[in-house]
């Protein structure tokens, strides 16, 4: 198939590395500018500065847009946003994903309101598509004002090291100034969590072409792969690396893939994908530490939840359960945050994942793989607020607080020799997981090394899950 781009530019380069080769076909390549104020000509915005079609990355039809710096500085017109609200209309009827490239210096001055309310056309279409077709949006270039929505409301987004995203620049922030802090970095906004991962442009891509594999194409398909992997493949890794849930996964995922989502944001809580026996898996985990490549220690934290951590969560389980894919959690909690920024969040925040977890009717796996105490532990998915399979490690503890402070509690006034006698008591008693497993509240005790094909097992047996409907009347 030829390819058919209206101009050589990064825009269309883009595109051309992204998709298959030979893939792409252009959607209206003719498309220019109609407006003529300002001395704005058709002529000086060819495709109106956003090239717009479908293609295919390793088969799987895509809809792809990419602005055009070189044409109006990848302004965002009538047409252009025209075009792009067609493409999503394409998108949502065939049921593919939708790909955003967005390098524009904003809102067109020349078109004032007829661009204005063509933008919020797009908008209205991303709101549409939100959990029916996933949407993945890359910044490389500028992307402010009116355009910053656009990556906030897709599924996944992107950004070149050297991209800005901003609604207001720094240098419009009283008291501060780009060189102080660049709030519109890339790295700025990998840390707030408006940004998935940074990288260079080949690298975003590669990724994004990683994502679309592991993703389904809508709310309706399934997202499942051949696996050549071993099935009863040891876990080597999990009983060492349990303090970081990043290592955990990529041991336990077909042929070591876990991709990890908002990766600079609230790190103590972990979340991304995995396949499982070819089927894609979400991962929702607790971090205590992170390893580097080399296997050292490069960061510790403490083993609560924070807002920032529930809010990652709890967006992730949600995407999750639109597209019908199943989740496991990787419990290792002692409670919530505890600090006056904190309390003024963490309830709302710790709300907002309980409900995600509650309301969420895929499969739904809990492993407990290092303490799961009080509330904390409801909240990270337990089987009281309807996890189908709980799992824990033999070394695991489950209970309602540490046994050292229950302890103090309990045998407040005592001798030390009591309290102490009253901890080990208490936690053989009531922290064990075998104590947890005879009350019904864990369905397997497994060994490290067992955990991938355990949950192989589990995630297939759960396959046909669905939810609870209201039934006329029984049968008996």
């Amino acid at each position: 198939m030829e390819v058919n781009m209206s101009s050589s530019s990064k825009a269309s380069i883009r595109i051309t590395s992204l998709l298959d080769e030979n893939s792409f076909v252009e959607i209206g390549a003719r498309v220019s500018a109609r407006s003529t104020d300002f001395n704005l000509k058709p002529d000086q915005a060819p495709s109106d500065g956003v090239i717009t079609g479908y293609g295919v990355i390793d088969g799987n039809l895509v809809y792809v847009y990419s602005q055009d710096s070189s044409v109006l500085g990848g302004s965002v017109g009538e047409m252009h946003a025209k075009k792009i609200a067609k493409l999503y209309d394409l998108a949502i009827r065939t049921g593919s994903p939708i790909i955003g490239f967005v390098d524009s210096t904003g809102i067109r001055l020349q078109e004032s309101t007829d661009a204005l309310e063509a933008i919020g056309t797009i908008y209205a279409k991303q709101a549409e598509a939100s959990g029916v077709i996933p949407q993945i949006t890359a910044v490389f270039g500028t992307c402010g004002g009116g355009l910053s929505i656009l990556p906030a409301m897709s599924d996944f987004s992107f950004m070149a090291d050297d991209a800005k995203l901003f609604v207001n620049s720094p240098n419009a922030i009283k008291g501060n100034y780009e060189e102080k802090n660049d709030t519109a970095s890339a790295k700025a906004k990998a840390e707030s969590g408006n940004a998935d991962a940074t990288g260079s442009e080949d690298e975003i891509i590669a990724e994004i072409r990683t994502l679309v594999g592991l993703l389904p194409c809508n709310n309706e398909d399934t997202a499942f792969a051949d696996c050549e992997d071993d099935l009863n493949r040891a876990s080597s890794n999990v009983a060492s690396g349990k303090a970081d849930p990043a290592v955990v996964a990529a041991d336990i995922a077909d042929d070591g893939l876990f991709f990890e989502v908002k990766r600079a944001f609230a790190p103590e809580m972990v979340a991304g994908l995995v396949r499982l026996n070819g089927t894609t898996t979400g991962i929702v985990a607790n971090r205590t530490a992170k390893f580097d490549e080399s296997g050292k220690k490069s960061a510790e934290y403490d083993s609560v939840l924070t807002p920032a951590g529930c809010d990652k969560a709890a967006k992730f389980v949600s995407f999750c359960d639109a597209f019908n894919i199943p989740v496991i959690t990787l419990t290792n909690v002692t409670g919530f945050a505890s600090c006056e920024c904190c309390e003024k969040k963490i309830a709302g925040a710790a709300a907002k994942l309980a409900f995600a977890f509650a309301d969420a009717d895929v499969p739904k796996i809990n492993v407990v793989i290092g303490n799961a105490m009080g509330s904390a532990y409801n909240v990270m998915n337990s089987k009281g607020i309807g996890a189908d399979l709980t799992i824990a490690l033999p070394d695991s503890k489950i209970g309602i607080m540490d046994a050292k402070l229950a302890a103090s509690i309990i045998a407040d006034g005592k001798s030390a020799d009591e309290v102490a006698d009253t901890a080990k008591k208490f936690d053989a008693l009531q922290n064990s997981v075998d104590s947890a497993a005879s009350r019904g509240y864990i369905d397997e005790i497994v060994n490290p090394e067992d955990l991938r094909k355990y949950l192989i097992g589990a995630v297939e047996m759960l396959y046909t899950k669905q939810a609870i409907v209201e039934k006329k009347h029984g049968t008996v």
